[in-house]
């Protein structure tokens, strides 16, 4: 059983880590794909909802335009910049 259970967990890790994949933009488009699940539940969840007062229409209206699929994306993170080089006078 041991055995079994070594073997599994090892092609299951092999398989995640394996050679030519790109963790960072997988991890990415995993990501924008969830916010996208999201924004798309969350509007059919708001159309569902029937209004009687002009505040909660509006309420819909603001809430539908701020989970717009027009909304910025988490810009990727730049590489850190690195200290100035040492002056040569500074020996």
């Amino acid at each position: 059983m041991f055995l079994v259970r070594s073997a599994f967990w090892l092609t299951v890790a092999f398989l995640v880590i394996k050679p030519g994949i790109d963790l960072d933009k997988a991890a990415g488009d995993l990501s924008n794909q969830a916010l996208s699940a999201g924004r798309q539940v969350i509007a059919q969840s708001l159309t569902a909802e029937d209004c009687d007062s002009l505040a909660c229409v509006g309420g819909k209206a603001v809430i539908a335009a701020a989970i717009a699929d027009s909304a910025p994306s988490v810009p990727a993170a730049a590489p850190v910049p690195l200290p100035r080089p040492r002056p040569e006078r500074a020996g």
